[in-house]
C-alpha cells in the first residue's frame, strides 16, 4: 500500500530534523571547523553524485552554463520542498536565491550555524558546478547568507571570459542584490511531477542527506566516534520531535510510531511480543554501512520510545535477516 503524502512528508521532516541535529551536534561538541569540514563533504558527495544526472532528468542539458547550473538549483529543491527563487540575467550570469525560512537550517538551528558552516555547502557544491560541466570559467558570486543577517543566501553564477581557479570558484561581495523574484519567468518543471511523485521526491530528499552525512562523518573520524555523535543527535531529535510526527502518523505510542515510520517509509514492520522485525530500510538501499552507524540510526527509534514512555528500554539488533527490536515498556 502505498503511503500517503502526509505519511511520507511526516518521514521527510523526520531525517530532516535529525541531518540538522547532526550538524548543530558538530558545532557545539566539536567545533566550527570539524562541522564545516562535515558539510563540505556532505554537499561534495551529494555534487557529485546528482548533478549532472539531475541535469539529464530535468531536461537542462545543452543550456549555457550558468543558466543549466541556476535552473537545477532552482528545479531540484523545489522538489524536495525548498524555498527557491531563480532570475536570469545573461545566457552567462544567472541568479539563485533561497529566502526564509531556509530549510537546511530550519527553525531556530540557523541561530546556531557559524558562516564558516554555511559556506562549506557552496564550496562543497556550487563551486564545483563548473568543473562538473567542463566549463573552468563558470563560478559562483555569493552575495549574502542568512546566517549573517541577510534575508536569505543568494548568489549568482557567472561565466567569466577567463580560467577560474580553485579559489575563484567561489567568491564573495556585497555589492550586489539580486533582483526581485517574478515565479512566471522561472523554470517549470515538466508535468510528469504530480503531487504523489513530489512528496515521494521530498521524503527521498531529506533521507539522501542523512545517507551522505553517515557517510561523510565515518569518513571524517570512523565508525565508532561517527555513531556516537550521530546517535547522540538520533535520540535527542527523537525525543523532541516524536509527538509531532506520531500526530502526523496517526500513532498514539512510542511502537504505534515506530510502526508507521516504517510504513511511512515504504518499509514492512511487524511486532510479535515484544520484539518487532523490519527485514531492511529503504535509507540504507544500495549502503554497506558499519555497525556504530546502524546502531546511530537506531537511536532515532529510543528516542521516539523514550519520549512515550521514558522508563522503558530498548535492544536493537542488527543482522542478515533485518533489523529486530525489543522493546521493554515500564511496569506500573
Amino acid at each position: 500500500m502505498q503511503p500517503s503524502t502526509e505519511a511520507m512528508e511526516a518521514v521527510g521532516e523526520w531525517y530532516h530534523a535529525w541531518f540538522t541535529g547532526i550538524i548543530l551536534m558538530t558545532v557545539s561538541r566539536r567545533g566550527a571547523p570539524e562541522a564545516a569540514e562535515l558539510v563540505f563533504r556532505v554537499f561534495r558527495q551529494q555534487q557529485q553524485a546528482r548533478f549532472l544526472p539531475g541535469l539529464e532528468k530535468l531536461g537542462l542539458s545543452g543550456l549555457p552554463p550558468a543558466i543549466a547550473a541556476a535552473r537545477y538549483h532552482y528545479l531540484s529543491n523545489a522538489i524536495g520542498g525548498v524555498g527557491v527563487e531563480y532570475h536570469e540575467e545573461s545566457p552567462k550570469k544567472a541568479w539563485i536565491r533561497y529566502p526564509p525560512p531556509r530549510w537546511i537550517w530550519q527553525g531556530t538551528a540557523i541561530c546556531g550555524i557559524p558562516p564558516e558552516v554555511n559556506i562549506a555547502m557552496l564550496r562543497g557544491w556550487h563551486a564545483q558546478n563548473g568543473v562538473s560541466l567542463n566549463c573552468p570559467r563558470l563560478g559562483f558570486v555569493c552575495t549574502g547568507q542568512t546566517v549573517e543577517g541577510y534575508p536569505g543566501l543568494e548568489g549568482y553564477y557567472l561565466e567569466h571570459d577567463h580560467e577560474l581557479t580553485e579559489a575563484e570558484r567561489l567568491r564573495f561581495t556585497q555589492a550586489e542584490r539580486m533582483p526581485r523574484f517574478d515565479p512566471a519567468a522561472a523554470p517549470a518543471l515538466p508535468p510528469s511531477w504530480p503531487a504523489e511523485r513530489l512528496a515521494k521526491a521530498k521524503r527521498g530528499y531529506a533521507m539522501e542527506y542523512v545517507r551522505s552525512v553517515m557517510q561523510a562523518a565515518a569518513a571524517q573520524w570512523g565508525a565508532e566516534e561517527a555513531g556516537a555523535l550521530l546517535g547522540l543527535a538520533a535520540r535527542l531529535t527523537a525525543m523532541q520531535h516524536a509527538h509531532q510526527v506520531a500526530r502526523a502518523l496517526g500513532a498514539t505510542d512510542g511502537l504505534g510510531l515506530l510502526l508507521a515510520l516504517a510504513a511511512a517509509q515504504g518499509d514492512a514492520a511487524q511486532h510479535e511480543g515484544d520484539v518487532t522485525h523490519q527485514p531492511a530500510a529503504a535509507l540504507f538501499r544500495g549502503l554497506d554501512l558499519p555497525a556504530p552507524l546502524l546502531r546511530a540510526w537506531a537511536e532515532l527509534h529510543r528516542g521516539a520510545l523514550l519520549a512515550f514512555d521514558p522508563l522503558a528500554t530498548l535492544e536493537f539488533q542488527a543482522s542478515a535477516e533485518g533489523f529486530a527490536w525489543r522493546i521493554t515498556p515500564s511496569r506500573g
